[in-house]
């Protein structure tokens, strides 16, 4: 690598730890966004129950 075989694998572990916690971020937002949407979904059940029982 001429003498550049530090920087050649410094790039490649930054680019891999970059990647991997991109993928580590997009799963936490995916969680987040789950979970967001279960609640909405159980409150708009408990309002529909409501509703009916009024």
């Amino acid at each position: 690598m001429g003498g550049y075989g530090f920087y050649v694998w410094g790039s490649y572990l930054v680019s891999v730890i970059c990647i991997a916690g991109e993928i580590w971020l997009l799963s936490n937002r995916w969680r987040t966004l789950q979970k967001s949407l279960g609640q909405r979904v159980e409150s708009t059940i408990r309002e529909k129950k409501n509703e009916a029982t009024s």
